[in-house]
């Protein structure tokens, strides 16, 4: 903040408050005029409203609240730049917060920090603090249930675009993954990507209608430019993060208006790195819950 903006509003902020004083001052020097009937000459449905000072009561709330006012501004920052005589600040009181809490919770996270992800699987208390720190941090993209939505990935199901041992979710967590399909709007034209649309459900284990006559050239055009990433049958690539299109799951929706959308257009998926922001033992716990939910629906297809 600049010098005059901070200069700007300890002069407003003054002016308000000896404002409120000479207001309340000049309002407690009135008397009581009831006695004679002196009215301020507003009358609304026959009730009139005398020209009376306020009660002492509620005049002194008002006096205690301006005290309370002025004392908190001296003592915490309101001033423009000035800190205020105690020095307290937002981020340190932020700071002196977790410091509390890891002191409480941190020989709990190194413990089981120790264990592997496998081994916390029979540790309830792990998988439900895990599922805390999942619902405060995780939830805004992946949902309270953790089964996603359009564009952002169901993590319940056996489906993983980067794979889904321990390892590879908790790489996901602590490093992130930034997933790039590219724009062929400018390289394709229309027919090749209807062409390539029908191709692609063709292949697709959920039955959807194709033009057959698209299908020759929509295979041409694969093999052309979709391959080296989705793979010769269209199996994908974890390690490029390409999803599987033969399969039923579709991250950015199945129906041949959204597959041209994504070819036409392309798509950026960001998963934002979470190692400076829940640190290896909190990361571990939540790779635990969402494994969890994996191994639930694969032990359920068993």
């Amino acid at each position: 903040m600049s010098d005059f903006w901070s200069i700007y509003i300890i002069v407003i902020t003054a002016i308000n408050i000896i404002g409120c004083v000479a207001l309340l001052y000049y309002t407690r020097k009135k008397k009581q005029s009831s006695q004679d009937g002196k009215t301020t000459g507003h009358a609304y449905d026959g009730i009139e409203e005398y020209d009376n000072p306020l009660p002492l009561w509620w005049l002194w709330m008002f006096y205690i609240t301006i005290i309370f006012s002025v004392v908190y501004l001296v003592l915490y920052p309101g001033l423009g730049k000035f800190a205020g005589v105690l020095g307290w600040t937002q981020d340190n009181q932020y700071q002196e917060e977790v410091a509390a809490a890891n002191e409480k919770f941190l020989p709990l996270y190194e413990k089981y920090a120790a264990m592997s992800v496998e081994s916390l699987q029979n540790e309830p208390q792990a998988i439900k603090m895990g599922q805390a720190i999942f619902a405060n941090t995780c939830f805004g993209c992946h949902g309270a249930d953790a089964r996603g939505s359009l564009g952002f990935p169901d993590l319940t199901d056996k489906e993983w675009l980067y794979g889904g041992s321990a390892e590879s979710i908790k790489t996901s967590i602590l490093k992130g993954r930034n997933g790039v399909m590219p724009a062929w709007e400018d390289t394709l034209s229309d027919r090749d990507i209807d062409a390539l649309s029908s191709y692609i459900s063709s292949k697709n284990i959920i039955e959807r209608p194709v033009i057959e006559s698209f299908l020759e050239q929509g295979e041409a055009v694969y093999n052309r430019t979709c391959a080296v990433c989705h793979g010769k049958e269209l199996e994908g690539n974890q390690a490029l993060g390409a999803p599987n299109l033969a399969d039923a799951t579709w991250l950015h929706g199945a129906s041949p208006g959204l597959v041209k959308d994504v070819i036409r257009h392309g798509r950026i998926n960001r998963m934002p790195a979470h190692d400076t922001i829940l640190g290896p033992e909190k990361s571990h716990l939540v790779t635990a819950y969402v494994y969890s939910l994996s191994r639930k629906e694969k032990d359920s297809d068993e």
